[in-house]
C-alpha cells in the first residue's frame, strides 16, 4: 500500500520480507539494514530520501502486511466488456481519516513523504502508543489546476482509521497530520497495476474518461488515487477514483 513506487524492486530479493512476515522472532540487525536499504534504493529513484528513523515503521508494516482492514463500502454496479472489468461504482462510508498535505516538486514525492508520515502515525507515534493496524486502500487526492490538466502541487494523502479507533480517535504526535471526518462519497473506480507517477495517473484519468464519455454527475477538477498494497509489492494494485457530485 504505499506510495513509494517499487517498479525497480523487481530484481531485488524478496526473501527477506517473506521471512520477516512468517517469523515472529525479533528482526536482526542484518535484516534491518537490508529492509531499509530496499526502501532507500527505490525512494532515491524518485528523489525521496528514507531516513534511518523509518526502520521501525518499515519493520512493523512488513510484519503485518497480511493483516489489512478494507474500507467499509457498498458496491453499486460493475461494468464489463468481453470479460474485462471497465469500471465499478461504489459508495464509501463516512468516518475519520488521518491526512497529510504536502506540496513537493513532484507528485510522487508528495505522496511518498506523506505516506511515510502516516506510517509513523500508524506505527505507535500516536496517543495510544501502539500499532493501530492497517486499512486499505490509502488515498491520495489528485487536484488539478485551472487548465484541467496540470496537477496542483498540494497533494493530500489519507489513511482511514481502523474500526476500533473510529469512536476513540488517537491523536497524532506529528503536527503535520490532521484527523478529518469525511462524509460518505460515491466513486467510479478503475483498477490498474504498477507505478503511481503523475504521468501514469494522468493516463489512467484519460482512459477512464474515454470509457465513461460525458457525465455531469462526476467532479472534473479533482480525483483520487487508491493504493491497496504495500511498497514491497511490484506491480501493485491501484485504482483511479472519479468522485460523484452526490451520493
Amino acid at each position: 500500500m504505499a506510495l513509494i513506487t517499487l517498479e525497480d524492486l523487481d530484481g531485488l530479493d524478496d526473501d527477506i520480507t517473506d521471512d520477516i512476515t512468517d517469523n515472529p522472532e525479533p528482526i536482526g540487525e542484518e535484516d534491518s539494514d537490508h529492509l531499509l536499504a530496499h526502501w532507500q534504493a527505490v525512494a532515491s529513484t524518485h528523489q525521496v530520501s528514507v531516513p534511518p528513523e523509518m526502520t521501525g515503521p518499515i519493520h512493523e508494516m512488513t510484519r503485518n502486511r497480511q493483516q489489512r482492514e478494507p474500507l467499509p463500502h457498498t458496491p453499486i454496479s460493475r461494468h464489463e466488456k468481453m470479460g474485462e472489468e471497465l469500471f465499478e461504482e461504489r459508495v464509501y462510508a463516512a468516518g475519520h481519516w488521518a491526512c497529510v498535505t504536502r506540496g513537493e516538486e513532484l507528485y510522487e514525492q508528495s505522496i511518498s513523504i506523506g505516506f511515510m508520515k502516516l506510517m509513523r502515525f500508524i506505527c505507535k507515534e500516536n496517543s495510544t502508543g501502539r500499532y493501530l493496524g492497517m486499512t486499505v486502500p490509502v488515498l491520495s487526492t489528485v487536484p488539478l489546476m485551472d487548465d484541467g490538466v496540470t496537477f496542483d502541487k498540494n497533494v493530500q494523502t489519507s489513511f482511514f482509521l481502523p474500526a476500533e479507533f473510529q469512536t476513540n480517535v488517537p491523536r497524532p504526535s506529528d503536527p503535520d497530520i490532521a484527523i478529518v471526518y469525511r462524509e460518505p462519497i460515491r466513486v467510479v473506480s478503475r483498477t490498474f497495476l504498477g507505478t503511481t507517477t503523475e504521468e501514469t495517473v494522468t493516463g489512467q484519468i484519460r482512459q477512464l474518461w474515454e470509457i465513461l464519455g460525458a457525465r455531469d454527475d462526476l467532479h472534473t477538477n479533482h480525483y483520487m488515487l487508491a493504493v491497496y498494497e504495500n511498497p514491497g509489492v511490484p506491480r501493485r494494485r491501484n485504482e483511479i477514483w472519479f468522485i460523484g457530485r452526490q451520493l
